[in-house]
């Protein structure tokens, strides 16, 4: 089995989703898909995509919730993909050491060239961050683009995952959430940021921001907390619930 760093990683490098400002749209999911099939890092090839029974490789994707009822309800658009665990079970399952975690930035890689597709990792991961590539016989995630951020041909301010740079909302935020004065770290401080499934143990790095609690008509908040809509805890508690089955 596949052993964590000795020591906590210099950085953690990470993802801060904005679900009350997210639309929907999928851009991040398009182009990531677009980014990593012609990136360094290992293309996202899909298998007869067109056909009838069409598989594919997505290291991001976007679900759809209904979340409140009546007058309270909302749709909230839930983007998921890995979150960079500090204690990540998808390394420590790994019998080949194909999965591994960076002691310098904290981000889980998968090392195509070892790895042998059992995917114990993906069985391994609460979230369903793992995806089997047919076409390859690997397993293969997120990688925060890699190949992109450390880039010194592109211009620094554009040096962000492909999902960050194009979404049109500006709902997504990347940066080191291991420097509390970093402007990842004090948004999530800020808006009451929330780790995925804290009771399972692996510390995600990326965090959600919680909608905003609505309005009443006098423009008056609802009794929920700061930055925290009364239906937020129940929508999240039914994510984890979701994702734990």
């Amino acid at each position: 089995m596949t052993s964590l760093p000795t020591t906590p990683p210099e950085k953690k490098l990470g993802l801060v989703i904005d679900l009350d400002i997210c639309v929907g749209c999928h851009a991040c999911a398009v182009n990531c898909k677009e980014w990593n099939t012609g990136g360094e890092a290992g293309p996202l090839t899909d298998k007869d995509p067109y056909g009838a029974d069409p598989e594919g490789v997505w290291f991001n994707r976007v679900h759809t919730y209904e979340a409140g009822s009546g007058a309270d309800s909302r749709t909230v658009y839930f983007p998921r993909s890995c979150l960079h665990c500090e204690e990540p079970a998808c390394v420590t399952v790994c019998p080949s050491g194909a999965s591994y975690k960076r002691d310098t930035d904290g981000i889980v890689l998968v090392n195509y060239d070892t790895c042998i597709g059992c995917k114990l990792c993906s069985w391994a991961c609460p979230y369903g961050a793992r995806e089997y590539d047919q076409a390859e016989g690997v397993m293969k995630k997120c990688t925060l683009c890699v190949d992109r951020i450390y880039d010194e041909e592109i211009e620094e301010g554009r040096r962000v995952p492909a999902c960050v740079s194009t979404c049109p909302a500006g709902a997504r935020h990347f940066g080191d959430l291991g420097d509390p004065g970093s402007d990842v770290s004090k948004l999530v401080a800020g808006r009451g940021g929330y780790e995925l499934m804290p009771e399972l143990g692996y510390k995600p790095v990326n965090r959600y921001l919680p909608p905003r609690a609505r309005k009443t008509e006098a423009g008056a908040a609802n009794d929920a907390g700061p930055g925290q809509g009364a239906e937020l805890s129940g929508f999240l508690a039914w994510v984890d619930r979701t994702l734990s089955r």
